[in-house]
């Protein structure tokens, strides 16, 4: 059977009137995730992780989903390149960084002093998730669970970034 899992990715890019290193300061703020969500409700780094974030921390996080499911995932900071790239994987149960469930990416590129373009995007990785069982029966499951992640990557970013200027630079 052929894995329509893997590799199905969705981004989001914004131009946004602050310069990067105040964009950093947001974006790293990972206990804030749960305040800008629509989906994920609780964030907290691990084992006093995170002051500041260090490649190897991890976090945890809490989703409910539309449906009222709740499930928790544990996170690693995979990427970090201050004010340039931050990257995690959300892992499945095998906690196996190298074989994620989902690798999460945000990247920064100035584009003057005060403004930046910030991409923030998300890929499905190898790992075992609800939606590769869910595309066995159904591939088109992979399509919809994509734009519903990223109407709420939108929606985060827009709740992250609320009174900070910005437009929409991709589809």
């Amino acid at each position: 059977m052929t894995d329509t899992v893997t590799g199905a990715r969705t981004e989001v890019a914004l131009l946004v009137e602050l310069p990067k290193e105040r964009l950093w300061e947001l974006v790293t703020d990972v206990p804030r995730y749960g305040e800008w969500s629509p989906e994920c409700e609780h964030t907290e780094w691990l084992y006093g992780a995170g002051h500041p974030p260090r490649p190897g921390d991890r976090f945890v996080g809490r989703n409910r989903y539309a449906d009222g499911f709740v499930a928790s995932v544990i996170c690693e900071v995979t990427e970090l390149s201050l004010g340039e790239t931050f990257a995690w994987v959300a892992m499945d149960e095998t906690y196996d960084a190298k074989e994620p469930a989902s690798i999460w990416r945000y990247t920064f590129t100035a584009v003057d002093a005060d403004r930046t373009l910030l991409r923030h995007s998300f890929e499905h990785g190898p790992g075992e998730t609800m939606i590769r069982v869910l595309a066995e029966r159904d591939p088109t499951v992979v399509n919809r669970r994509l734009a519903e992640l990223k109407g709420n990557m939108t929606r985060s970013l827009a709740a992250m970034l609320d009174g900070v200027a910005h437009r929409e630079e991709t589809r």
